[in-house]
C-alpha cells in the first residue's frame, strides 16, 4: 500500500474543518448558559404574574429539542468526515495504479497500448473500434465483428493503419455497435493510470486525477487494474 502523506489531507481541508469546529463551540449557548437565563428570568419575574410552570418546561424543551439537533448535526458531520478521510486513505492506495474509468481519450505510451471495455445492450453483428487524433484524422480501427449482449474488451496495440507505430500521446476512442441496421455510439471505459487522489468537498466525493487524462469520479471507476 502506498505511503499516505498526511499533510496532504490536511490541505485538502480536514484541519481547517477542526478550527471551524473549535470556532464554533466558542459561540454556542451552552447548557450552563441556558440554566444561568433561566435563574435570571425566575429572578426577576413579575411577583404578580409569575412565570407559569408550563412556560418554564416549554423552554426547557425547545431548549432540548435544540441542543439534541446540533449534537446530531455535529455527529453526522463527525461521522462524514471520518468517512471522507477514510476514503481518502484507501484512495491513495490507487496511487500508481490503473483503473477502467469513463473515458472518450486514451494516453499511449512509449511501447504502449491503450486498453478498454464497453458494453452492448443487444447483440451486435458488427462492433467496430474507431482511434483518432486530436486533428479528428482517423489513425487506426478495431474491428470486433459480431458479438453477444454484455461486457467486451479491446485494445489497440498503437498500431496506425499504415502499419507504422504512432507517436506517444493522447488518442480519442469511438466505439459504434450496428444493431437492427443502425449504428449506435457505444460509451467505453478505459485504462488509465492514477497519478493523484483529491478529497473534494462534502456530497462530492472523491476524485481520482488521471495521468496526462483529467480526473474521475471514484464512484465512476469500474474496475481496478
Amino acid at each position: 500500500m502506498a505511503n499516505v502523506d498526511f499533510s496532504r489531507i490536511q490541505n485538502l481541508g480536514l484541519a481547517q474543518q477542526e478550527q471551524v469546529k473549535d470556532a464554533t463551540k466558542e459561540s454556542d449557548l451552552g447548557q450552563g448558559d441556558f440554566l444561568k437565563l433561566m435563574v435570571t428570568e425566575l429572578n426577576n419575574q413579575d411577583p404578580l404574574e409569575p412565570m407559569d410552570n408550563g412556560d418554564f418546561l416549554g423552554q426547557i424543551a425547545q431548549f432540548s429539542t435544540v441542543t439534541g439537533i446540533e449534537g446530531l448535526q455535529t455527529s453526522f458531520s463527525d461521522f462524514a468526515s471520518s468517512l471522507s478521510s477514510d476514503q481518502a486513505l484507501q484512495a491513495s492506495s490507487l496511487i500508481g495504479r490503473s483503473v477502467f474509468a469513463p473515458l472518450s481519450e486514451g494516453l499511449l505510451t512509449e511501447g504502449g497500448s491503450i486498453e478498454g471495455e464497453l458494453t452492448l445492450p443487444t447483440s451486435s453483428g458488427d462492433v467496430l473500434v474507431k482511434i483518432t487524433d486530436a486533428s479528428g484524422q482517423l489513425i487506426s480501427s478495431i474491428p470486433l465483428g459480431t458479438q453477444e449482449a454484455g461486457p467486451l474488451q479491446f485494445k489497440w496495440d498503437g498500431t496506425k493503419a499504415n502499419g507504422e507505430r504512432a507517436p506517444a500521446g493522447s488518442y480519442l476512442v469511438d466505439a459504434q455497435a450496428l444493431i437492427d441496421g443502425q449504428n449506435f455510439e457505444l460509451d467505453t471505459n478505459l485504462l488509465a493510470e492514477v497519478d493523484s487522489v483529491t478529497l473534494a468537498s462534502l456530497g462530492k466525493g472523491l476524485q481520482l486525477n488521471l495521468k496526462d487524462l483529467g480526473s474521475v469520479s471514484f464512484s465512476d471507476v469500474s474496475r481496478i487494474q
